[in-house]
């Protein structure tokens, strides 16, 4: 299959045209993924709030004196009840009391000591600055309703869990640009609508709507950012990407601090987004998922406007000669009688061994970050004092991340760096556990367990990425994302039960954070290396390694002998001006191989298996002791061409002109 990261080069791996789209359409496409998966813990807050007497009220006397004669008093937590009140006969008990005491003049009013205690029955008054409003006190969601909020987050991410298996299928079938679209228009409506919901049943449907979304959306820009930029770009781009979506929480703590009414606070969080239509004309499909695709038609377009915007000047034939080593690769590959548009499916990921292996441990470790990362969101407001405060900080709390993770993903690999922040992040987690007491060191290690999990929530997706082969790509993050979904609708469930240690959830997934870390050192290191592009090179990737290179760090890059492909040594790799003429021929000698081979193919079949292997199965040119700690991606499409090194001299000459073209020296030796 084409390799797009051997075309990059030539037209640009990050140039003019990839900054304009990162910079202007990709880092705002972030926005709205982090705007609504957590504007609704300000629209759904729990205010103070105590029982309401209307005998009381009508005497107006101060809040204190209210609370005094109203509602119990617990010492050891020195806090008012909030769902009792105390029963008895007011009107006499206040004739019985000084009247300058009544109005706060001086003592303290206290009930009778026979009062009984019973629960709210008229309602509850709720301790809300001026403007602001929340759907639980609009909606009296206290008490025997507190759970419904709680159940509001577990619906969102109940939802987003299907929304996110959906988008699989809808971002590899038809295509990254328009998946984007659909999931901003679902998005974009339901927003609206929940300003407008007339009784909290409406407003969580509205809610479970946009949870579809979340966090689905936001894999379209994470995606094309990498597949649009060459390897030696992507951590950067991953790391940019982050950065955005990191200020777009911070932002939300802003907005929701000035728009304190929940309906204008989702219509706030909404109605921008609207703008982004316009992305429709100018947002490119990704030419690596078009060649994946076979649309080559349109990921020449692209191709073209690319290396015109980066002036990086093509030779007249480079498109022509592109076209003609495409259709010779997807010949040798077998694929001349497959249609286009080849689906692929969800057990595609577990069809062969190595493959399985990195989904599930991929997927492992998603689930482990999802959940400690919007665990700790989640628990920012309960942190005491301002919840805008709270939720800011924790914004704030990811930036240094990416000084720690721009030269560490370059110089320890993806692997160690993963590794060392879950379990820098988990064992933070852990610990919350003796400190939770003192609130000074419990926001310490709080922030410094964001800061572990912040940092490999960017690693993490990069590195997936990495791994999962073009053509399930989409499938695959999704796949991994969608288990990752339970966690929050695990989390808010086990904040309701255990309320009254607020630190258990973060005990349970600091254990699987420093677990996950582990698993992660189990995974082939992706760093200098070409992405696969088919299920079999994806396979091949890491099948190989031993013990030793698991614990190898720092991985070096390859040489140049061993990093490129079928590209030629001068001028474009189809066909520019400098192109040697022996490359020329060597292209002219394999296009005209096609109608040769459709006329000796049952020949050629036989004689293709008696050549590919040597003795005990092992290829020719490698000895039965071949050591079995790595293999490159060339390896693996050098066995599915069947190149001839036996027979005649003819047919040998062939075989090596055929591997010139249409190999890919995609190496993976570190």
């Amino acid at each position: 299959m084409m390799d797009f990261d051997e075309i990059l080069p030539d037209i640009g791996e990050y140039g003019t045209y990839q900054k304009l789209i990162l910079w202007f359409l990709l880092l705002p496409g972030t926005m709205p993924c982090g705007f609504h998966a957590y504007n609704q813990l300000f629209m759904a807050s729990t205010p103070e709030h105590w029982c309401r007497l209307q005998k009381l009220d009508d005497l107006n006397f101060t809040t204190e004196v209210t609370k005094n004669l109203s509602i119990p008093y617990d010492s050891s937590t020195q806090q008012y009840s909030r769902c009792q009140r105390y029963d008895y006969n007011y009107t006499q008990h206040l004739s019985n009391l000084d009247p300058l005491s009544l109005m706060g003049g001086g003592g303290t009013v206290t009930p009778p000591s026979s009062a009984k205690v019973v629960p709210c029955d008229q309602g509850w008054h709720y301790d809300l600055p001026k403007y602001s409003t929340s759907i639980v006190s609009d909606w009296d969601l206290v008490c025997e309703n507190d759970f419904m909020p709680t159940l509001a987050l577990v619906l969102l991410g109940a939802s987003g869990l299907v929304g996110n298996f959906v988008f699989g299928y809808i971002q590899d079938g038809c295509g990254r640009r328009p998946a984007f679209f659909i999931y901003l228009v679902i998005e974009c409506a339901f927003g609206i609508a929940t300003a407008f919901a007339p009784t909290f049943a409406w407003w969580l449907v509205c809610r479970v709507g946009v949870g579809f979304t979340v966090p689905a959306i936001m894999s379209t820009p994470m995606v094309l950012a990498i597949e649009l930029v060459g390897p030696s770009k992507r951590t950067y781009t991953t790391v940019i990407m982050n950065v955005a979506y990191s200020c777009t929480l911070i932002l939300l703590a802003g907005v929701a601090y000035l728009v304190r009414d929940w309906a204008q606070l989702a219509l706030a969080t909404t109605i921008p987004f609207l703008a982004f239509f316009c992305f429709w004309w100018v947002l490119p499909e990704s030419p690596r998922w078009l060649l994946a695709n076979g649309r080559l038609t349109e990921a020449e377009k692209i191709m073209e406007k690319m290396a015109r915007v980066n002036g990086k000047p093509l030779s007249p034939n480079y498109m022509a000669n592109f076209r003609r080593k495409f259709e010779v690769e997807k010949y040798m590959s077998g694929r001349e009688d497959e249609t286009p548009q080849k689906s692929y499916g969800v057990l595609d990921l577990f069809k062969t061994p190595n493959l399985c292996r990195k989904t599930l441990i991929i997927t492992f470790i998603w689930f482990t970050n999802t959940s400690v990362y919007v665990g700790l969101s989640y628990y920012a407001p309960a942190l005491g004092g301002d919840a805008y405060l709270n939720f800011f900080l924790a914004g704030v709390a990811e930036l240094p991340t990416y000084l720690f993770l721009w030269p560490s993903m370059e110089y320890w690999g993806r692997r160690w760096t993963l590794c060392f922040s879950m379990v820098v992040g988990g064992s933070a987690c852990v610990a919350t556990v003796i400190t939770q007491d003192d609130p000074l060191v419990t926001l310490v290690l709080y922030c410094v367990g964001k800061f572990g999990i912040s940092s490999s929530f960017v690693v993490l997706p990069l590195m997936a990425s990495e791994l999962y082969p073009t053509v399930v790509r989409g499938m695959g993050l999704s796949v991994s994302a969608v288990a990752g979904m339970i966690g929050p609708i695990v989390i808010p469930l086990i904040n309701h039960l255990g309320s009254e240690m607020m630190v258990l959830p973060l005990i349970i997934m600091g254990v699987l954070l420093n677990l996950g870390g582990v698993f992660s050192l189990m995974l082939p290191e992706t760093l200098h290396q070409h992405l696969p592009q088919s299920l079999q090179e994806g396979e091949e990737f890491g099948k190989y390694w031993t013990m030793a290179d698991y614990c190898t760090c720092c991985p070096k890059r390859p040489s140049r002998a061993h990093s490129t492909g079928s590209k030629v040594p001068s001028g474009n790799a189809f066909g520019d001006s400098g192109r040697s003429s022996q490359g020329a021929e060597e292209l002219h000698a394999a296009t005209t191989l096609l109608p040769q081979r459709h006329q000796q193919d049952g020949r050629q079949e036989n004689s293709t298996k008696a050549s590919t292997l040597g003795r005990n199965g092992v290829p020719p040119g490698d000895s039965e002791e071949r050591p079995q700690s790595r293999m490159s991606l060339d390896d693996s499409c050098r066995r599915r061409q069947g190149g001839a090194s036996a027979g005649d001299e003819g047919e040998e000459g062939a075989g090596e002109k055929q591997t010139l073209v249409t190999g890919s020296r995609k190496v993976t030796v570190v």
